[in-house]
């Protein structure tokens, strides 16, 4: 054998490593921010790859393996941390991808996300949705948040997530926390339960079809606080992508829908620390105001969106990606080049920097 896999995971852990790739005739190769690094571990064998997919399966689906073709679940070192799990075939055999998943549930300040963040968290009602690509700290930023709940106001959430990521301990909160395959069929029945669980806060993992979108809005117009996911890069995609999940014939009423009830979007990139030391969170956050909603419900206006998210940044505290990208860097905590790059308006982001153009608000 290679070397043995809970060795393997924990010399990852200590390393920083997000996420651990293994796969027949490569060596372990682990993600360290961003970055992929490889180890100087021989190549993984048939054996090897087996070994370890026996070892992180669930005792129940072992009998299964023969017929599985794509598996998500979670796994644990006891003291150290737990992995999420995707394993599946390419090329007639197995290959597992594991994103490491802290132990310690985090703070809203360790993560270096605004402040405004933290008010989000203790929202009485409404939609929130955490938005962005595969690996940009969503699942962080909403543990996190639930973690501030937990901290400061005493409600019933339940958790509904594939898998289960962080293992929150009730403190003020009461936490149920459901995972789709052992404890769910699927997020929508699993969420059309919840409504009968006397939950105040309901967290959906991820919003992927229109069955759930529609009971995650509906819930929300009956008074809980529901928290979500997407796969959108901005609040304005997020709108786009939240409508077309729908008919046609739907979709104005859905519009109607969705700006009365949802209260704020967050949507993130992580980028290199200027000292390459990690990385860290540029986010866009989108506070519903009056104007919003009508720009919400109006779909010729929805492009005009992230023009009143940065007219928002000093009374309500929304802020656009380029905004968040130039107080990172007046910060020190990235470079410019970076913060030009990841730039929606790189122009005019230079400008600023240069102190040669304002657009009449910060950005």
């Amino acid at each position: 054998m290679t070397v043995e896999l809970n060795s393997l995971l924990t010399k990852a852990f200590k390393l920083g490593a997000s996420d651990i790739h293994l796969r027949v005739k490569l060596p372990p190769v682990f993600r360290i921010n961003g970055k992929l690094i490889r180890t100087e571990l021989p190549p993984i064998t048939l054996d090897d790859i087996n070994l370890y997919v026996k070892k992180i399966l669930p005792v129940d689906k072992l009998k299964e393996l023969p017929y599985i073709k794509n598996l998500d679940t979670a796994y644990s070192i006891p003291g150290v941390c737990r992995f999420r799990v995707n394993l599946f075939r390419q090329r007639g055999t197995f290959a597992i991808v594991m994103r490491i998943i802290p132990s310690k549930v985090p703070e809203v300040e360790e993560l270096n996300l605004p402040s405004v963040i933290k008010e989000i968290a203790l929202y009485q009602r409404g939609l929130v949705l955490v938005t962005g690509t595969t690996g940009s700290g969503k699942s962080t930023t909403l543990a996190a948040m639930l973690n501030e709940l937990n901290n400061k106001d005493s409600r019933v959430v339940v958790t509904i997530e594939d898998p289960i990521e962080y293992l929150h301990k009730d403190k003020k909160c009461i936490f149920y926390q459901r995972e789709i395959g052992d404890d769910a069929e699927n997020f929508f029945t699993a969420l059309r339960a919840a409504l009968r669980e006397d939950p105040d806060v309901i967290l959906v993992g991820e919003m992927r079809d229109s069955e759930t979108v529609r009971t995650a809005l509906d819930a929300a117009e009956t008074g809980h606080m529901v928290f979500s996911t997407l796969h959108t890069l901005d609040a304005k995609e997020t709108i786009n992508r939240i409508i077309s999940f729908f008919p046609p014939h739907h979709q104005q009423a859905i519009r109607y829908q969705l700006a009365s009830v949802l209260r704020a979007t967050i949507s993130q990139r992580l980028i290199p620390r200027a000292d390459r030391k990690g990385r860290v969170p540029a986010v866009e956050i989108m506070i519903v105001t009056g104007a919003i909603r009508e720009r919400i419900i109006n779909p010729e206006l929805t492009e005009e969106i992230p023009e009143f998210i940065e007219k928002g940044k000093e009374v309500y505290g929304s802020q656009t990606f380029d905004q968040s990208l130039y107080d990172l860097w007046k910060k020190g905590f990235i470079t410019k080049e970076d913060a030009l790059k990841y730039a929606t308006k790189p122009d005019d982001l230079k400008l600023k920097m240069e102190g040669i153009f304002s657009s009449g608000f910060d950005i």
